[in-house]
C-alpha cells in the first residue's frame, strides 16, 4: 500500500505562485509515476501534470497550465512537486496527488485546495 499527503495549497491572488509537495509513505519502492490531478466545482478531475520517478525523467502537462507550471522530483524520496506560476482564478480548485505502483495499482491523496482569487 501507498499513502500520500500533500501540503501547499493556499489562497493567492491572480499572478502569483504557490508550491505543491506531495510526499509518498509505505511500499514507496513500487512507484514507477507520479503527478497532479485537479478538480474544481461542478467539473470532472482532470490531469495537470505527471512524472515518473525511476529510470529517465518525462513529464507530461496539461495545455492550460503549459509554461506556467513544473513538476519536479526526489525519486529516492518519491516526493514531488508542483511549482504554479502566474496563477489564474480558473486554476481554482482541489489539487490531488497520486502514484502509480505495483503492476497497476494508484494511489490517491486527500487533496489539497487552491484558492485564486483578489
Amino acid at each position: 500500500q501507498v499513502q500520500l499527503v500533500e501540503s501547499g495549497g493556499d489562497l493567492v491572488q491572480p499572478g502569483g505562485s504557490l508550491r505543491l509537495s506531495c510526499v509518498a509513505s509505505g511500499s514507496i519502492f513500487g512507484i514507477y509515476s507520479m503527478g497532479w490531478h485537479r478538480q474544481a466545482p461542478g467539473k470532472q478531475r482532470e490531469l495537470v501534470a505527471s512524472i515518473t520517478t525511476s529510470g529517465s525523467e518525462k513529464t507530461i502537462y496539461a495545455d492550460v497550465v503549459k509554461g506556467r507550471f513544473a513538476i519536479s522530483r526526489d525519486s529516492a524520496k518519491k516526493t514531488v512537486w508542483l511549482q504554479m506560476n502566474s496563477l489564474k482564478p480558473e486554476d481554482t480548485a482541489v489539487y490531488y496527488c497520486n502514484a502509480f505502483y505495483g503492476v497497476a495499482d494508484v494511489a490517491w491523496g486527500r487533496g489539497t485546495q487552491v484558492t485564486v482569487s483578489s
